[in-house]
């Protein structure tokens, strides 16, 4: 099979073909609730919608198939190529290519979970549900809602990291955009549990897809400029909070087409990326590591690598184990703890802080409309720092840059624990504060995943970068379910205050444990974790 070919073609379009037809087949109960302003609460399930669902599953089943690929042999004889000359190959169109479709796909994936805290109000009125603008309600909590999708992202994430070592990082890709196409049926739903499991199955493709494609771009771009590129690319998950709040304040505006085509923009979304997959190669370090030769020859030629019949650079990985438990052992526990810690702070943040950012700027007297102004604005102001935050982590300090991003995140958090409601009183106070968090938290997930996808062996790389999303996942579950359960109140002082504790304790961790990348080859990295005197014996 060639990287970018399938193991099953006609099965695979086959599959994307009755995926979009059950999808479509949701619509018209959607635009015909046009004069109820797109409000599907209590409708029935008509005979379209039904099979159209009995469609989906067929879909992704056949899809799913067709990306497994044939039984190989599961101890392939260690391989004879280096990897080197990928590493130091020049910047080729090809490279420029790949960074720009993972772009897409990150931003086309975060923009799900961005979602979550501009509809929440929307569906929490037309569910008639508790939130922070009905908090006497005697109804289920809105937080139901956004904690059914990041539940399915955290399973997601160990999900799709195991699938990324087992059929490769681009064919697991491949799969949770199909899961997207399918989920975008979460905007049709009538009833609010169906949302909730549809939603809860989209979480396992979101979870899936972020740090597999950070987990190619690290084993495929050149060394020299592996860091920065990763990081910018990353940041774009700023870009998709950007499209998001000014979808939530135009087209899906109460007065337009509602807080259902939030989730509904997921069907042309899916079938963009999944045109663009001829941009996406699979990993040579992974084809390598499964003793296909030929077909990582071919990506790193297209990658302007020659090819080098020598002892491969992977040899260093050779007596490691293969269970996910590698990621806890002694060598690599430091490590983990650094990613777990920070993943956590990131995950309360996003989901604590920023999650119900809008809902408590309309219980401080804001317009839904305008909510989603102040959000849209700070994220635009913050985009551009975005960088030379990149450019430090690639050519100052991979360590150092993300210590830094940490420390300026945890003082605006801090700040906001302070003030708490009084925030509001100023509005230019307010846009500077918003700034750091709603970019910076971004700018974080950013720089954890490309450093996640850095500093673990190729044979366990994307379930570690799972176990990282994972984590980040896991904060914002621990403080969904405290809102749902209303042990905890939403408020700006509490989010805040809550995600500041692991963030301090991350850092402490990192300035203990965590390794300097820059420039670094990948197997390089892992032979100083587990035989720190080879940090004498000179580069790889």
């Amino acid at each position: 099979m060639r990287s970018t070919s399938y193991e099953h073609p006609l099965a695979f379009w086959s599959g994307v073909t009755i995926t979009t037809v059950g999808v479509l087949l949701q619509l018209p109960s959607y635009f015909m609730a046009h004069d109820m302003h797109y409000h599907l609460a209590g409708m029935p399930v008509t005979t379209e919608m039904a099979v159209g669902m009995v469609l989906l599953f067929i879909g992704v089943g056949i899809t799913t198939y067709s990306l497994f690929p044939k039984s190989r042999d599961s101890r392939p004889e260690l391989s004879k190529v280096s990897i080197t000359p990928l590493d130091d190959a020049p910047i080729r169109p090809a490279h420029i290519g790949l960074l720009l479709v993972m772009a897409a796909a990150i931003t086309i994936d975060v923009m799900k979970p961005t979602a979550f805290a501009f509809l929440a109000p929307g569906a929490a009125a037309e569910y008639g549900l508790r939130g922070p603008l009905n908090p006497t309600a005697d109804a289920l909590p809105i937080g139901l809602y956004p904690l059914a999708g990041i539940s399915g992202t955290m399973i997601g994430s160990f999900i799709w990291g195991w699938l990324g070592d087992r059929i490769g990082r681009r064919a697991s890709i491949l799969l949770a955009a199909i899961i997207f196409i399918a989920t975008s049926t979460c905007g049709t739903m009538p009833e609010f549990w169906m949302n909730l499991i549809t939603c809860f199955v989209m979480g396992l493709g979101v979870g899936g897809m972020l740090p597999l494609t950070f987990v190619l771009l690290s084993e495929t771009v050149p060394r020299r400029h592996r860091g920065w590129m990763i990081v910018l690319i990353g940041s774009d998950i700023a870009g998709a909070y950007i499209i998001v709040s000014w979808l939530a304040s135009t087209w899906a505006a109460p007065d337009q087409l509602g807080w259902r085509l939030l989730w509904l923009i997921g069907l042309p979304t899916g079938l963009i990326l999944l045109l663009l997959n001829r941009w996406i190669p699979e990993s040579p370090r992974f084809l390598i590591k499964q003793g296909r030769d030929e077909e990582a020859q071919s990506v790193m030629r297209k990658y302007g690598a020659t090819i080098v019949e020598t002892p491969s650079e992977l040899a260093v990985e050779q007596n490691l184990g293969r269970g996910s438990r590698l990621a806890f052992s002694k060598p690599f526990l430091g490590l983990t703890v650094v990613v777990v810690l920070l993943a956590l702070s990131i995950g309360t943040t996003q989901y604590g802080f920023q999650q119900w950012m809008p809902s408590n700027l309309q219980r401080l007297g804001f317009s839904e409309v305008n909510a989603s102004e102040i959000l849209r604005n700070a994220a635009i102001i913050g985009f551009p720092f975005s960088l030379p935050i990149a450019l430090l982590y690639g050519f100052w300090s991979s360590k150092k840059t993300i210590i830094l991003v940490t420390a300026v995140m945890g003082g605006s958090l801090a700040t906001f624990a302070l003030l708490g409601d009084q925030v509001a009183a100023n509005r230019t106070l307010l846009y500077v504060l918003l700034v750091v968090p709603v970019w910076g938290i971004s700018i974080l997930n950013a720089v954890l995943a490309a450093y996640t996808a850095e500093i673990y062996p190729t044979v366990i790389r994307a379930r570690t970068s799972g176990l990282s999303a994972g984590a980040t996942k896991a904060g914002g579950v621990l403080i969904l379910a405290l809102v749902v359960t209303a042990v905890a109140i939403p408020s700006v002082r509490v989010t805040a205050a809550v995600g500041v504790i692991p963030m301090a304790l991350a850092m402490i961790a990192l300035i203990a444990f965590g390794p300097e990348t820059r420039h670094k080859q990948l197997e390089r990295i892992t032979a100083e974790e587990l035989m720190p005197s080879s940090r004498r014996s000179g580069e790889l």
